[in-house]
């Protein structure tokens, strides 16, 4: 199948494309149509990677879109990897131009925490 053109673009976690890949397996094994190595590698990595359900993730999100230094890119790279400690969310910001003050990463770390 190839694609023309993109018809809209939005931004979402990897548990929301997991929940949207096992609904799309679902309906092409209800069709007994085949899959394809790339769809079936794309389901097996949101499976392993996926750390919460899409509901909490969007939750996170907007949660972490409430903070001062938060950007829409990183809340949801945030929400993607769920670090649980302060080295994972520096290398998150790593590419930032300012730098996080331990009392701003405890405040992400505890609103993490609390999506798991």
């Amino acid at each position: 199948m190839k694609v023309k053109g993109i018809v809209s673009e939005e931004k979402v976690t990897l548990p929301q494309i997991r929940e949207v890949l096992l609904g799309v397996e679902s309906q092409r094994i209800a069709a007994e149509k085949e899959m394809s190595y790339e769809f079936r590698r794309s389901i097996e990595h949101a499976n392993q990677l996926a750390k919460t359900t899409p509901e909490k993730s969007a939750s996170l999100v907007q949660a972490l879109l409430k903070l001062e230094k938060m950007k829409p890119e990183i809340a949801y790279r945030i929400a993607n990897v769920m670090p649980r400690t302060r080295d994972e969310l520096r290398a998150i910001y790593a590419k930032e131009r300012f730098t996080l003050v331990p009392e701003e990463l405890d405040a992400i770390l505890e609103i993490v925490s609390s999506h798991f």
